[in-house]
């Protein structure tokens, strides 16, 4: 069955818009924190594996870091173990590490990884252990509550910082041609498991591989203001005003802070894009307008979302 003619157009529009970016990016290395609704809906999963595919077959380096929390939390829940958080951490004693590592080390990364290969890729898969890619630390939460006057740090656990990222492991994965799938588990001097928020891990591993790209994938269409409009194309000046104002608050704080440093330590751009669009990688990287909010060194608003 032949194509009607607007949607033929609609098409061939579509591919030669995408044109300059293929070029422009080819050879380049794009790091996307995967979590969210598009780690579970099955269309989102699908979109996204045909995103990483059609990405490593146009000649781009893609590294996927992903997440798990709420599978961590259905299997502690059918364990009847019981969740804990402090200051929006996981708290994280030996048993629920177990859980952890089994769930994002084992389940979630190796269904990603089969996944992306079903549609035609070639993935592996690696835990922060694996020749010691993601050497962590312990991280210290402090807190103040209103029995006490002066912060009090409380210990979460297993819950660590990225230390140092090994980059040797990520360049025999990219130099064999494959798309590497990262669970953010990390391990430190000791040998003990660190569980570490993705976010931050996929934003250091951008810096160490100077990335052009890193995108993290949200459940929201990005950064909005007051009157729900998504903003973009901004740097540390305009964040930080946005941030004064109470624009950005909650959960979108870390993200922020997270694109800000990795912008700030030499990755060309950051964008906090919808995961709830199928394809939204694609049309993040291979369209004038983008699905999200930019962030970069110096604030280029007048210009597309993808310059």
């Amino acid at each position: 069955m032949s194509l009607d003619r607007d949607t033929a157009v609609n098409i061939a529009r579509v591919l030669t818009e995408s044109l300059p970016y293929i070029q422009r990016f080819i050879g380049k290395t794009i790091v996307v924190k995967y979590g969210g609704n598009a780690m579970v809906d099955p269309q989102l999963k699908d979109s996204f594996a045909r995103d990483l595919v059609l990405m490593k077959l146009v000649g781009m380096n893609p590294v996927v870091v992903h997440g798990g929390g709420p599978q961590i939390g259905s299997l502690l829940a059918r364990l009847n173990i019981e969740s804990r958080f402090v200051e929006g951490m996981r708290v994280t004693d030996t048993q629920t590490m177990d859980v952890v590592e089994m769930v994002l080390g084992a389940t979630v990364n190796k269904e990603i990884v089969a996944n992306i290969n079903r549609h035609g890729g070639k993935a592996i898969g690696v835990t922060g252990k694996d020749g010691n890619l993601i050497e962590a630390t312990r991280m210290s939460v402090t807190v103040r509550t209103p029995e006490t006057n002066a912060p009090e740090i409380v210990d979460i656990g297993h819950v660590g910082e990225v230390r140092r990222i090994n980059r040797a492991v990520l360049d025999m994965v990219l130099n064999s041609d494959f798309i590497p799938v990262v669970a953010p588990i990390g391990v430190d001097r000791a040998g003990l498991s660190y569980n570490i928020n993705a976010d931050l891990v996929a934003g250091r591993i951008a810096e160490v591989l100077q990335a052009e790209k890193l995108i993290l994938l949200t459940n929201v269409p990005g950064l909005m203001d007051a009157d729900g409009k998504v903003l973009t194309g901004l740097d540390q000046t305009g964040v930080n005003r946005l941030i004064d104002d109470g624009v950005i608050r909650g959960g979108m704080l870390p993200k922020i802070r997270c694109a800000l440093e990795a912008v700030a330590a030499g990755v060309n751009s950051a964008h906090i894009i919808d995961g709830t669009v199928p394809h939204a990688v694609l049309l993040e990287v291979f369209t004038d307008e983008g699905v999200g909010t930019l962030i970069s060194r110096t604030a280029r608003a007048s210009l597309p979302a993808n310059e």
